[in-house]
């Protein structure tokens, strides 16, 4: 069953979309991201935020207005609310970069999206970013270059790398050790998998989104 998608765009870092969203994809401006969808004539379905980017929210058809005072990021909000439209396969941009604050806080996002049975990538500065909770991805023979696993959280077990040119069997990754940086891609299929805890992977936009990603819980 295909997965409803949406695209949010944040006020970070930007160097454009992976690709055009689809007629029936969501797409929401988190503050002033509103800026960079505008300048691909791009009008976003929702513009959503506190408008400390923005400085004034503009003239749109479907605004969610949000306090300064708050205990969640714009981003964090957007992605609340596509999780209320029946999202269930989220691309993140324009939350790298800037403020490096907002950008562990986008990790921890990815986490808690994960956690919550959603898809979610986070793109930009040419990486991919994305976090999986026991479940294995899967990448083509034609990968290239760096993919790094990191575990941030509390211990992440049973953790599998296979066709990368340094392989785990069923290893413990803890928040503290830097065990899973800098993997490689070998030209060959290649999988990661996570049997118990939440793992974070980094690779690079050019390989794209992995061939396929499958629930192990």
């Amino acid at each position: 069953m295909d997965k409803k998608t949406c695209v949010i765009v944040g006020a970070g870092s930007f160097d454009g979309l992976m690709n055009t969203p689809g007629g029936g994809d969501l797409v929401i401006a988190a503050d002033g991201g509103y800026t960079y969808l505008r300048e691909m004539g791009i009008e976003p379905d929702v513009l959503l935020g506190d408008f400390d980017s923005l400085e004034i929210a503009p003239e749109h058809r479907h605004i969610i207005r949000h306090s300064p005072i708050k205990d969640d990021t714009d981003m964090a909000l957007a992605a609340a609310y596509a999780q209320e439209q029946g999202c269930t396969r989220i691309f993140l941009y324009g939350g790298l970069g800037g403020r490096l604050d907002h950008t562990v806080a986008n990790l921890q996002l990815l986490m808690g999206l994960s956690r919550a049975g959603v898809e979610a990538y986070l793109i930009g500065g040419q990486n991919i970013i994305t976090a999986i909770t026991r479940e294995r991805v899967t990448f083509g023979a034609a990968a290239r270059g760096i993919l790094s696993v990191f575990c941030l959280s509390e211990p992440a077990s049973g953790v599998w790398e296979r066709g990368l040119k340094y392989s785990l069997s069923g290893a413990t990754l803890t928040c503290d050790i830097t065990r899973g940086v800098s993997n490689e891609f070998t030209g060959r299929e290649s999988r990661v998998e996570v049997r118990s805890g939440t793992l974070v992977l980094f690779w690079g936009q050019e390989n794209g989104l992995p061939e396929a990603r499958v629930s192990l819980g």
